[in-house]
């Protein structure tokens, strides 16, 4: 695994637990962790549970007896790293976005098409597709209980940098993240929402918001906390979004909205979809990850109403592995169903998804939203991903 931080640390939890509550036909080894500074990655082998670790991801790349690169980066390096890993014949998982840059993505769904031929699997870790009560979601939409699809509402609302004198980390600077709230959480509601209802986005139009324009320069970061205090001075710029909403037209039919901010003071991890259909609808709210709230309109007038399913019991998605009925997971498991699921594609040989090619049709979304907000809010088509592929 390349990244020891936040996402280092979620992916860590799921490969020490994931052969330990799914019979799975491999078991997973964490043979070593990479990280930029060799103090902070040699804790970080012993916290987390990696073997051994270095400082040069390279050196992982080259090793015989590694077959899988886990990239949990920033996405100034996903591309290289992920390529590099797929060229040797690894398997890739690699963190949303799929990168920064729309060159950057088609380089590396190109790289892994290529490297599929061969029975190299590779996976864009958009996790949410991964909670139970969202696969009972899209597992419902498919089969048609509300009937045709008119609307999608989506919203993905935090508020870790509403204080100005929060410090310029990482995720704030473009070079290396890419966007700000957009590609950070926008990102997982257009994943989501794509994969619940099965249509993708052709258009949007959209606008895109910067609060905070100048922060204190950060003396220590792992993404999403930091701390000043190091006897450095100044501010440096922002220079991605702190804020983004764009309307847009699924090819199904369907019409929709989105939002994700960082500056929506209260909210801590507030991601909501809402799917309005011809024969009722269906609701998840993260806040609430083992309950999905579904409206039956075929149903008597007088019986009709949203009901709560508690999403726990061994026939849903992922719970077999789990507790009995009743009893609550949470999002560290989304981790381990991710492990689970690309573990059985490398063993079986089947595809999994989301593909790279899933996740570059996510980067043009994000693309056609950007260049809406910089055109006025114009209307801005997404460029269809597999074109780009083939191309």
């Amino acid at each position: 695994m390349v990244g020891y931080a936040f996402m280092g640390a979620a992916h860590s939890q799921a490969w020490r637990t994931v052969n330990r509550v799914f019979d799975l036909p491999l078991q997973a080894r964490m043979a070593a962790i990479c990280g930029r500074d060799q103090g902070r990655v040699a804790e970080a082998a012993t916290r987390l549970g990696w073997q051994e670790h270095t400082t040069d991801w390279r050196s992982l790349v080259g090793r015989d007896d590694i077959d899988l690169i886990d990239v949990c980066t920033p996405g100034d390096s996903h591309a290289e790293i992920a390529i590099a890993a797929l060229a040797a014949g690894k398997h890739v998982l690699c963190e949303k976005p799929l990168a920064n840059t729309i060159d950057e993505a088609r380089a590396m769904a190109a790289a892994a098409a290529r490297a599929e031929a061969e029975g190299v699997r590779s996976v864009c870790g958009f996790n949410y597709r991964r909670v139970p009560a969202v696969a009972l979601m899209r597992r419902l939409v498919a089969d048609g209980r509300i009937g045709e699809i008119r609307h999608v509402r989506a919203v993905y609302l935090q508020d870790w940098i509403t204080d100005p004198q929060f410090p310029l980390v990482w995720r704030l600077q473009k070079d290396k993240a890419g966007s700000g709230a957009l590609g950070d959480i926008g990102a997982h509601i257009i994943d989501l929402t794509q994969y619940v209802t099965g249509q993708l986005i052709t258009g949007v139009s959209g606008m895109t918001e910067t609060f905070v324009k100048q922060r204190p320069l950060p003396a220590a970061s792992n993404g999403l906390s930091a701390a000043t205090g190091d006897g450095r001075t100044g501010t440096g710029a922002v220079t991605v979004d702190d804020a983004a909403l764009f309307l847009a037209r699924l090819d199904g039919g369907a019409i929709a909205t989105y939002e994700a901010t960082r500056f929506a003071t209260g909210r801590k991890n507030g991601l909501r979809v809402e799917i309005n259909g011809s024969l009722g609808s269906v609701v998840f709210d993260f806040e609430r990850m083992n309950e999905l709230e579904f409206y039956d309109a075929t149903r008597p007038a007088a019986e009709q109403g949203f009901a709560r399913i508690l999403v726990t019991e061994p026939e849903h998605p992922y719970m077999s592995g789990w507790w009995p009925p009743g009893h609550l997971i949470g999002y560290e498991h989304s981790f381990t169903h991710q492990a689970r699921d690309l573990i059985e594609a490398i063993a079986t040989g089947q595809a999994v998804a989301p593909s790279f090619a899933d996740a570059l049709q996510v980067q043009l979304v994000l693309d056609a939203v950007e260049r809406s907000a910089g055109l006025g809010s114009t209307w801005s088509e997404v460029e269809p991903a597999l074109t780009e592929i083939a191309a």
